[in-house]
């Protein structure tokens, strides 16, 4: 699978050394001062393509919006799944690219930081009016009236590349020209700028609560300290502890795969209990009366995965409704890294409903009217058996491919 992950030079916060690290990197391990670091991010990050003008050139960094993601759309009868790794301008202009187009993967980034030198144009296309951009041209590829869209694992960007006028626009990456002969009245100064003074801020990993090393792979979005049972996830310019279970299991060769277990008030349908889910799914099962007092929750997977197995996952978990003893402490065994934030999960919930209301009809008529409102989570870590090709749970008839759960780390 082609790698989609940007990579960034910076350098280490304590030392100073040199690191390239990977856009979904937040733990930071220094090669030289073994020193460990997690980055956090504010609203979205700002990077910068490298320049190669000739000496002397006054640069003039043109802003893209990226958006890389995994999409679902529900539509009647089915929902409709993609991953995108997208682009467009900040700045609508017809004399720079639409788009930054594979450079951003082809070329080592930096982070735009308040000595940056140079002119950064700002931007007059909103987040949310980029965001809305993209939709519309997946939507366009869909037959049939999208009823709900949901973005999982979604990475917004600013992508500044680097110009300058002579004129005509060149491309500073490549010294070659982007546009025609600029007509006299063009003027760069017709847009405002935006100097940086955006910081990137990186926090110690220790324990807050016993001053020990955390644990996490590179791309973890919770760290672990295996010296007093805690877990700790970013929140705002801090790391804040975070509530957490693991399943009890007699499974050998264990890997716990992280999945966030959402309790959420809902309006428009009748889904408050494990009764009512059956009602809903039309499951194969007789309602015990037992069954009205258990507590409806979603199960999100944790990590990020392919949208097909994103999908199956945490719709299988979710009509299984686990009601196994969980443990309040961190499993001996191997865990698998939290890749998706709870915030992400949560914007799947009607997703996961649409996918299993019966008859289908109901979700043409109903979807659009139902409010979910998220109350509560806990991160419960499920034991999976490690096979030859595959992470299986018995349970709950559950199989991962390791193939492509390898493969995830690009989404």
């Amino acid at each position: 699978m082609k790698n989609f992950n940007l990579l960034i030079e910076h350098q280490c916060p304590q030392c100073g050394a040199p690191a390239v690290l990977k856009e979904t990197d937040r733990l930071f391990t220094c090669e030289y001062c073994r020193v460990k670091s997690y980055l956090l991010e504010k609203d979205f990050f700002r990077y910068m393509l490298p320049s190669s003008a000739p000496e002397g050139k006054k640069l003039l960094y043109f802003p893209y919006w990226r958006f890389k993601g995994m999409i679902f759309s529900s539509t009647s009868g089915k929902v409709l799944h993609k991953f995108i790794d997208i682009s467009h301008q900040a700045v609508i202009s017809e004399y720079f690219p639409v788009s930054v187009g594979l450079r951003s993967q082809a070329l080592k980034l930096r982070f735009v930081l308040p000595e940056t030198k140079g002119r950064f144009l700002k931007t007059e296309l909103t987040s949310k009016k980029a965001v809305q951009v993209f939709e519309n041209q997946f939507i366009r590829s869909l037959h049939g009236p999208v009823i709900h869209q949901s973005y999982i694992g979604e990475m917004l960007s600013l992508i500044y590349s680097p110009f300058y006028v002579e004129e005509k626009v060149y491309d500073a990456v490549l010294n070659k020209p982007v546009s025609l002969l600029l007509p006299n009245n063009f003027s760069a100064a017709a847009h405002d700028d935006d100097r940086p003074q955006w910081q990137v801020q990186f926090v110690p990993a220790i324990c807050l609560n016993c001053g020990w090393d955390l644990q996490g792979d590179r791309d973890s979005l919770v760290l672990n300290c295996k010296n007093c049972n805690s877990a700790w996830r970013p929140s705002g310019k801090r790391l804040k502890k975070l509530k957490f279970a693991y399943m009890l299991s007699n499974i050998d060769n264990v890997t716990n795969m992280p999945f966030w277990r959402i309790k959420a008030e809902i309006s428009g349908i009748e889904l408050n209990s494990f009764a009512d889910l059956i009602k809903i799914a039309n499951l194969p099962k007789v309602v015990q009366k037992e069954w009205e007092n258990i507590d409806f929750c979603f199960w999100v997977p944790a990590f990020k995965i392919r949208p097909k197995s994103f999908l199956r996952l945490g719709r299988n978990m979710t009509l299984s409704q686990p009601r196994e003893k969980l443990i309040p402490e961190l499993p001996d065994t191997r865990l698998h890294p939290v890749t998706l934030p709870v915030s992400e999960a949560a914007e799947t919930l009607k997703t996961y409903l649409a996918s299993f209301m019966k008859p289908q009809k109901l979700v043409l008529s109903k979807l659009k009217d139902i409010k979910i409102n998220p109350k509560s989570y806990l991160l419960v870590y499920i034991p999976f058996e490690e096979k030859h090709h595959e992470l299986t749970q018995p349970l709950f008839h559950l199989a991962i491919n390791k193939n492509t759960l390898r493969f995830a780390g690009n989404l």
